[in-house]
């Protein structure tokens, strides 16, 4: 199985959540190949039996250079596909003190919703998605971060 990693870090936060990753598949025996979106032409992806997709989110969207990357992929209908984002992690209410429930972070987080559309309006399959968080705009990454990871990559692994 090959996996290809396309990520749109900013802070570092999405480098090391794909490099975490790609270490985890390399000790299952899988090869992952990681790009930065801006070293990558989305017409020209390399062939892979898998595409991990990954953003940070910004103002509860994918970055807008993902978006317009994700506009422009042009992969054969039916390729399997995964999502893993970076975004900041629920913050409690300031006045209540309530950290907002999943439905109420649904409706402002549509990062992984977004991404999901772009790439199943090319007729692409989804296998997996997950989101790790940051603990502010520019990080670090929670406490556990790894364990998401390695959930991540067994979801990948049951796609094969």
């Amino acid at each position: 199985m090959k996996v290809e990693y396309l990520h749109a870090s900013k802070y570092g936060n999405g480098a090391k959540v794909a490099e975490a990753f790609k270490g985890t598949m390399a000790e299952k025996g899988i090869e992952v190949v990681v790009h930065h979106i801006r070293d990558t032409r989305p017409k020209d992806l390399p062939p892979a039996d898998v595409y991990v997709f990954s953003s940070p989110g910004r103002i509860g969207k994918p970055i807008g250079s993902m978006r317009r990357f994700l506009k422009k992929v042009n992969l054969p209908s039916g390729t399997k596909y995964a999502i893993l984002s970076t975004e900041v992690a629920p913050q409690p209410n300031k006045k209540t003190g309530k950290v907002p429930t999943k439905e109420e972070r649904d409706k402002r987080q549509r990062v992984v919703p977004i991404m999901n559309e772009l790439l199943q309006a090319k007729g692409l399959k989804k296998v997996a998605e997950g989101t790790v968080y940051v603990t502010g705009i520019k990080g670090p990454l929670e406490d556990g971060w790894q364990k998401k990871v390695e959930t991540f990559s067994t979801l990948i692994l049951a796609c094969a």
